[in-house]
């Protein structure tokens, strides 16, 4: 799956899970998930590397849309959409 940087993206609810590592960012984008209605889009900021290629994955297993990434200074926005039910 291929990165799309997107900019200007208004979000629903905001994840801050900078600092965490693998599995705690994937266990705390699950359960942010389930805060936001079917539609709505919620922001991830992170600094995990790792992250770039784990969220993206983790929406096509779930059915949630990965919309993009923006880069902040120190850390990346990742919004997803939570899938229609």
């Amino acid at each position: 799956m291929s990165i799309r940087f997107v900019e200007g993206v208004k979000a629903d609810l905001t994840a801050d899970i900078v600092y965490m590592m693998c599995p705690m960012h994937l266990l705390k984008l699950q359960e942010m998930m389930r805060q936001v209605e079917p539609g709505q889009i919620l922001e991830v900021l992170t600094d995990y590397d790792g992250a770039l290629e784990d969220i993206p994955e983790w929406c096509a297993k779930t059915g949630n849309e990965f919309i993009g990434i923006e880069e902040a200074e120190d850390f990346y926005k990742f919004y997803i959409r939570k899938k229609e039910m």
